[in-house]
C-alpha cells in the first residue's frame, strides 16, 4: 500500500485580499506561514516516511513544502517543482479583487469564470506585469507551454499528464508520495483520483495547509481519503 498526501498550500498575501493570484507569485501571509507549520505536524504524528514530495514553480507552495519538510525533518528529500503543478491561470483576472468583480460582472458570472469546467477567463495581455512570460524561471519553458489564461479543463489537461507520468509510477511501487500545490491544481487531481463529474467539480472546496491523506493499494484502488484535520475537512464529492 502506498499513501498520497496533497496539500494546498497556506494562505497567501493574495488569499488574504481576496485576489485572483494564478500563475502569479506571491509570498505566504503570516497565517499561512502558520497553516504550513501545523500541516507539518499534523504529518508528523502519523509516523509515515515521506519518501517523495513535488511542488510547482510558485513560492507559495514552495514555502508551504519547505516548511513542512523542516517540521518532519525528512530534508533529505530532494523535492521536485514542476511547473505542470502550477495554480490555474486566470487570464486577466489577475491581481483583481473577488468582490470588486462581483459587484461589476454579478456574482453568477465570476462564478461562471471561478468554478466552470471548460470556460476560461479572457486572456491576459503578453505585456501585462502579471503575465508568467516576463518571470525569469519560465524562461527555459517552451512559450507554447505558458497560458495566458485557462479553464480548470485546461489545467486538468495539464497536471494529469504529470501526475500520471512522473508520480503515480512510485505509487504503484508503494512509496509514500507529498504534493503540495493549489486550489485548482488538486482540483483537478482529485477529479481524477476520485471520478468527480464535470458538473460536480465546481463544488469541490480545498482548504488551505490541510493535508488530505489518501491510502492506495497496489492496484490503484482508493482504500480510504480524510483530512488530517478534521474540523477543516471538506467534502470530497466521490464518485458523484
Amino acid at each position: 500500500m502506498s499513501n498520497l498526501i496533497l496539500i494546498r498550500h497556506g494562505q497567501s498575501v493574495w488569499n488574504l485580499q481576496n485576489r485572483f493570484t494564478g500563475w502569479y507569485d506571491v509570498a505566504l501571509s503570516d497565517n499561512g506561514l502558520l497553516e504550513a507549520n501545523k500541516a507539518g505536524v499534523l504529518l508528523k504524528k502519523l509516523h509515515i516516511k515521506i519518501e517523495f514530495a513535488y511542488t510547482s514553480y510558485l513560492r507559495r507552495a514552495i514555502q508551504t513544502l519547505e516548511i513542512i519538510l523542516n517540521v518532519i525533518k525528512d530534508q533529505y528529500i530532494d523535492p521536485v517543482k514542476a511547473w505542470e503543478l502550477n495554480e490555474r491561470h486566470y487570464g486577466n483576472l489577475t491581481g483583481l479583487i473577488k468582490n470588486e468583480m462581483k459587484k461589476k460582472l454579478g456574482e453568477e458570472q465570476v462564478k461562471i469564470l471561478r468554478r466552470s469546467w471548460d470556460i476560461a477567463p479572457p486572456e491576459l495581455g503578453l505585456e501585462d506585469e502579471f503575465n508568467p512570460r516576463l518571470d525569469e524561471v519560465y524562461k527555459s519553458l517552451n512559450p507554447k507551454d505558458i497560458p495566458n489564461t485557462e479553464s480548470l479543463k485546461d489545467t486538468y489537461d495539464r497536471v494529469i499528464p504529470y501526475f500520471e507520468k512522473n508520480i503515480k509510477p512510485k505509487i504503484f511501487d508503494n512509496k509514500n508520495v507529498l504534493v503540495v500545490a493549489h486550489g485548482n491544481s488538486l482540483r483537478a487531481l482529485c477529479k481524477k483520483l476520485f471520478d468527480i463529474s464535470d458538473k460536480k467539480i465546481s463544488e469541490l472546496e480545498i482548504p488551505t495547509g490541510n493535508p488530505l491523506f489518501i491510502n492506495i493499494d497496489s492496484e490503484f484502488n482508493i482504500l480510504d481519503s480524510y483530512y488530517l484535520d478534521e474540523s477543516r475537512g471538506q467534502k470530497l464529492l466521490i464518485n458523484e
